[in-house]
């Protein structure tokens, strides 16, 4: 189960909005082989003031329709997996909303099974007499 947190600044519409999380929601599911309904997203919407990045950061030129994609997900994908993801988002939110590749940051935040509890109290991921 990915948990998405997406930032960005706000005044978007709110379809403009649903285009960048169905975005990166088809992204996991073709990428990651995501179950379709293993959906969690937070949608955080800045004031300016409150949004800050270097517009030139390793020679990419970001405007401020810039997008922050924060992705906890388990630790178990390899790197290629990661890449394409990477460019499944990229183009996906290139097409809809048209956001602009440059303005596309995602970061993963990799954990294992043991760290997913989906309520109940219970680690559903870890099975009996895991350690």
């Amino acid at each position: 189960m990915p948990l998405v947190r997406i930032s960005l600044l706000k005044g978007k519409s709110p379809a403009y909005v649903r285009a960048i999380a169905d975005g990166v929601h088809e992204a996991l599911v073709e990428t990651f082989h995501v179950p379709v309904d293993d959906r969690f997203q937070l949608i955080h919407q800045h004031d300016r003031d409150e949004f800050i990045y270097d517009a030139d950061y390793l020679g990419v030129h970001r405007s401020d329709d810039v997008v922050f994609i924060n992705i906890l997900q388990s630790n178990w994908r390899d790197t290629q997996t990661k890449q394409a993801l990477y460019r499944a988002v990229a183009d996906r939110l290139a097409r809809s909303p048209g956001l602009r590749r440059e303005d596309v940051q995602i970061q993963l935040s990799p954990n294992g099974r043991e760290d997913w509890s989906f309520g109940n109290g219970i680690a559903q991921y870890v099975k009996e007499g895991d350690a």
